[in-house]
């Protein structure tokens, strides 16, 4: 299936707000049976949010020319969420063959693909060749290596992604502009700027300059620098050589999310607005603009649901056991200050909890001490068969688990949430978009197959 050029329309501007709409999927999925004791945990995608947070972007950049949205597949790794964006007008950002090929199976165009993987192999390059799809290199000698594939007929937009250098931000492990980050060409290191030169001057065919300066815990600020550095860039090579052979920059995504409470901050439109001030002359028409957004996209469209198991009192802490921790929340587990995460408490109804606030772990399945999501939080006091739901997890969380304990992946729900005419309430539609993993998935995935294999490298 090939997505349409035209993007979907967006809901309509009476949509109820977001924390309504997750209370009524809430309250449904518990009604229902997608939630409870055979099915403890679960992940859901707000649809219409999508959409929205889909047509933010769009609108911020209303009536620049020539720009591709793409969506960093990584963030959200599951075919019905990429068609879905791809029906919105979306391209799809790829960093590996599993990507690409779930991006062609969600129906982008190979037009609206850029493959950025830092180590591409020949085959990787030859396929996206074939197809294509847009490839940033990710050093000089990948440039020569495409070069030896490269077919004289080949359709593909090539680029070369280079380090601004211009510093991390507040999480190490997401920033990609550092002094030593391991992608792109180091453009401050002696001599680099000059060989980038020179690649540009031997090769016409390269036409695009990609550069991204990380993702969360980077402030706009940072972001802008770096865009601004990789335009400057593109100036000077035009220059040089004397013609626009650099005809497009890919300036990466990167917008961080807050998790601390409903509100989208930074917007797509406050992005804009500070590229528009510190770089205007990405807008003014001689350059065509690629972004590739993953999490601002999708974070705050999304959350898991998991069912309280368990509680005890431990040291003077009330614990809740439940499931939802390691597995799906992995980075928040290991990098609590980094990546914490709002705890919403709901009844075995599915109805949202009040009461006198008591301090709480909310702990994991995992069979290892530190699997707490959210330590010493204050929230109504939970039973077991209450209900948590960890808020903005749509990017990541659950489409991406981690296989530990061989614990078996959630279940996925895409929603949809309409006001009920003449009555309160919310009419909630659910959509299968990943069934939850069988036993006999995890056997299998275990080396089932070959059970007696080293049985029979006995001597």
């Amino acid at each position: 299936m090939t997505a349409p050029d035209s993007m979907s329309p967006p809901p309509p501007p009476s949509a109820p707000p977001s924390s309504v709409r997750v209370e009524a999927a809430v309250r449904h999925a518990v009604a229902s049976g997608l939630l409870g004791e055979s099915s403890p945990v679960a992940g859901f995608v707000d649809a219409d949010g999508v959409r929205e947070s889909v047509a933010a972007l769009q609108e911020a950049f209303a009536g620049v020319p020539g720009v591709l949205h793409t969506f960093a597949a990584k963030a959200a790794s599951l075919v019905p969420v990429l068609r879905l964006l791809a029906e919105c007008g979306m391209g799809c950002e790829v960093a590996s063959p599993g990507e690409l090929r779930i991006a062609l199976d969600a129906g982008f165009a190979p037009s609206k693909i850029v493959l950025d993987s830092p180590v591409k192999t020949r085959d990787e390059i030859r396929r996206a060749l074939a197809l294509g799809v847009a490839l940033n290199a990710d050093n000089l000698d990948e440039v020569d290596r495409i070069a030896a594939l490269r077919p004289s007929d080949a359709k593909s937009a090539i680029g070369l992604r280079v380090n601004p250098q211009v510093g991390g931000g507040s999480i190490g492990a997401m920033s990609t502009a550092t002094a030593t980050s391991k992608f792109g060409v180091a453009l401050h290191d002696p001599g680099a700027r000059e060989r980038v030169m020179e690649a540009f001057a031997a090769r016409p065919w390269l036409s695009r300059l990609h550069a991204h300066v990380g993702s969360q815990g980077c402030s706009l600020e940072l972001i802008v620098a770096g865009i601004g550095e990789t335009y400057r860039l593109a100036e000077d090579i035009n220059t040089r050589l004397g013609r626009p052979q650099i005809t497009c920059l890919d300036i990466g995504g990167g917008l961080p999310v807050n998790f601390a409470d409903d509100t989208v901050r930074p917007t797509f439109a406050a992005y804009a607005s500070a590229l528009r001030h510190a770089v205007p002359g990405l807008f003014d028409g001689r350059y065509g603009l690629v972004t590739e957004f993953g999490r601002s996209l999708m974070a705050k469209n999304g959350f898991i649901c998991a069912l309280v198991e368990y509680t005890k009192d431990a040291g003077g802490r009330r614990i809740a056991l439940t499931h939802a921790g390691a597995q799906t929340a992995t980075r928040t587990v290991f990098m609590p200050d980094a990546w914490p995460l709002r705890v919403g408490a709901f009844d075995a109804d599915g109805l949202p909890k009040a009461g006198p606030a008591l301090v709480q772990d909310i702990a994991g399945p995992c069979c290892f001490a530190g699997d707490v999501v959210a330590p010493a939080r204050e929230l109504p006091e939970l039973r077991a068969g209450d209900y948590v739901v960890l808020h903005d997890t749509g990017a990541y969380y659950f489409s991406t688990p981690w296989a530990y304990n061989s614990l078996p992946r959630p279940a996925v729900y895409g929603f949809g949430a309409a006001a009920i005419t003449g009555q309160d309430g919310l009419a909630v539609r659910f959509a299968p978009v990943r069934d939850a993993q069988s036993l006999d998935s995890i056997a299998a995935e275990s080396g089932l197959a070959h059970a007696d294999a080293l049985l029979k490298l006995d001597a």
